[in-house]
């Protein structure tokens, strides 16, 4: 099994090269079983003459070096630790292996190693569809994780490989204890409630919107900030409050998952409006550029995020992104747009708990 990130890299002869003197150099040469530098040398020119025939040599290869370097923890998780190697060289042959594991919803999610330093905590875990195809390579665990630990700490998640065959994806959990103390204790519970999966990018996509034609607003609404960004002191006052467009039935607006909303002028300066319904259970966003004639291209000055509720009793999101563009001016403009949605949300109960054993 090879995961698609850690060897994405391996593209020509240049790389496979670099990757054959990190790898095979810094590992099997320091092996028992290469006794003489003879023997690693005739191994170093059997092995160099072999790796630009066939690609699946290198992978077999890179996998013999990695489990010849830690035998116990190669030969039970070797993809994973494939995968810690390509994150990590000089750290992955700390991690402990932990290999617990708990099903649910047809997901099974395992925590594979752990690597617990001072006051630093990392765990590698996996999430594996048994029974269908939720789990893909945009896989998100959406925030939805905790960690029950006997310390107080700040957390971060990250995707860091999928293997499709297997339809696992590996997260690295990284945690540090507040204070710059180490960390202490018996065990640590990490649990998942949700995730979302089938993302789509939209990355900087014309939008088909003549601006010359737009006007300004003649419905408004004034509404309590719930988020935002950007340069709010200069165009905000200190309240909480501020005048938006009215949302209007969605236009035509080539991402799914988003509705278009509004756009007008209000205050002199340039407003546009999108919403997202159920956004708790998804994680659809995204935000808008001005490009010139010259092709310079311009962010928002400000944009503010607001909450209201469809007919439907539906929790919806809205954001709004504000332009100080005179009207007079924005006929010279076209809009593009950043946009990314997900497709799928899944629930379940995943949870596990292991020993915080410290690494000497």
């Amino acid at each position: 099994m090879v995961y698609r990130l850690a060897f994405s890299q391996m593209r020509n002869k240049s790389d496979a090269d670099d990757i054959f003197q990190e790898v095979f150099l810094r590992y099997i040469n320091k092996h028992p079983r290469f006794e003489s530098e003879e023997h690693r040398k005739a191994w170093l020119i059997r092995v160099h003459k072999l790796i630009f025939r066939k690609p699946i040599i290198i992978i077999a290869i890179l996998t013999i070096c990695i489990f010849t370097t830690l035998p116990i923890l190669a030969a039970r998780i070797p993809s994973v630790y494939e995968l810690m190697y390509h994150i990590s060289p000089h750290v992955a042959q700390f991690f402990m292996p932990v290999q617990k594991s708990c099903d649910d919803n047809g997901i099974k999610m395992e925590v594979v190693a752990t690597y617990i330093h001072e006051d630093k905590a990392e765990i590698y875990i996996t999430m594996q569809d048994l029974t269908g195809d939720r789990i893909d390579e945009t896989t998100d665990l959406y925030d939805s994780y905790s960690i029950h630990r006997p310390f107080n700490s700040s957390a971060t998640c990250q995707l860091v490989g999928y293997e499709d065959t297997t339809k696992t994806a590996t997260f690295l959990i990284s945690m540090t204890e507040w204070g710059n103390k180490n960390i202490t204790g018996d065990k640590i519970t990490f649990s998942v409630r949700e995730f979302i999966s089938g993302k789509h990018v939209y990355d900087h996509i014309p939008l088909d919107i003549d601006l010359s034609t737009i006007r300004v607003a003649s419905e408004t609404n004034e509404i309590e900030i719930i988020g935002g960004g950007g340069n709010f002191e200069r165009f905000l006052s200190d309240e909480d409050t501020t005048n938006v467009l009215l949302p209007c039935q969605p236009m035509n607006f080539p991402v799914e998952g988003i509705d278009f909303t509004g756009i007008g002028y209000l205050d002199d300066m340039l407003h546009i409006q999108i919403g997202v319904t159920n956004p708790l259970n998804n994680d659809n966003h995204g935000f808008f550029t001005l490009k010139d004639k010259n092709g310079n291209e311009i962010k928002c000055d400000y944009n503010v995020v607001f909450t209201d509720t469809s007919d439907d009793g539906e929790r919806i999101d809205y954001m709004e992104y504000v332009f100080n563009i005179p009207q007079a001016e924005i006929e010279q403009y076209s809009l593009l747009g950043d946009f990314d949605t997900s497709g799928l949300f899944t629930e379940g109960n995943w949870q596990v708990t292991f020993p915080l054993e410290l690494n000497k």
